[in-house]
């Protein structure tokens, strides 16, 4: 069965996004897009929620091509506009996904049983990131094998929860810091 891992930055006060839903407030660093690199490598399929899709679609595509990019952006790119992907929206249509157009539509409703789907299928694994409204229904659900939380090093003090369902058990596989980083690597096994 294929594994659906999720991976998001968070401050080390819980945030997955700061004031205003701004992900740009997070402490992000060149290691944070080589960590992402890496599990595109191993995934086949990159599963996201409607707005984290269309904020990657208005960002990666064109990145592979900035001359200013760094080598991990670059490959970022590349394998986002390479790798199948499925998006979970009830208002996107075919004409919104150019240029990615090796892009599946999946609806709310039918969410669980296309991701449950999607785990029983052959491949390797199904990468999310960002998206945090949807993980945490697919948390909830049974549906994640994996969080990997990359914690930064800031307190914003305000913004997005990282979770808001109810109490759900999990197991810290390992924790490291990423080399050359100040985000912390905290992989942890979903429980039921």
């Amino acid at each position: 069965m294929r594994k659906l891992i999720v991976c998001n930055i968070i401050s080390v006060d819980g945030f997955y996004s700061g004031p205003n839903d701004d992900v740009m407030a997070m402490p992000f660093d060149v290691p944070f897009d080589a960590y992402n690199a890496e599990r595109l490598h191993a995934a086949d399929t990159l599963l996201l929620g409607r707005r984290s899709f269309e904020g990657f679609q208005s960002y990666w595509p064109s990145v592979i091509e900035n001359p200013d990019a760094s080598p991990a952006e670059q490959e970022v790119s590349r394998l986002n506009n390479a790798i199948d992907k499925v998006v979970v929206s009830d208002s996107l249509t075919d004409a919104d996904l150019d240029p990615w157009t090796n892009t599946q539509i999946v609806s709310r409703a039918d969410a669980h049983g296309a991701v449950a789907e999607l785990k029983r299928g052959p491949g390797r694994e199904i990468v999310m990131f960002g998206s945090h409204v949807l993980w945490n229904d697919l948390l909830t659900a049974g549906l994640v094998d994996e969080l990997h939380l990359m914690i930064g090093s800031a307190f914003l003090g305000e913004g997005v929860p990282v979770f808001t369902g109810p109490r759900t058990g999990l197991r810290l596989l390992d924790a490291k810091v990423l080399d050359g980083s100040q985000l912390v690597l905290a992989r942890y096994a979903a429980t039921t």
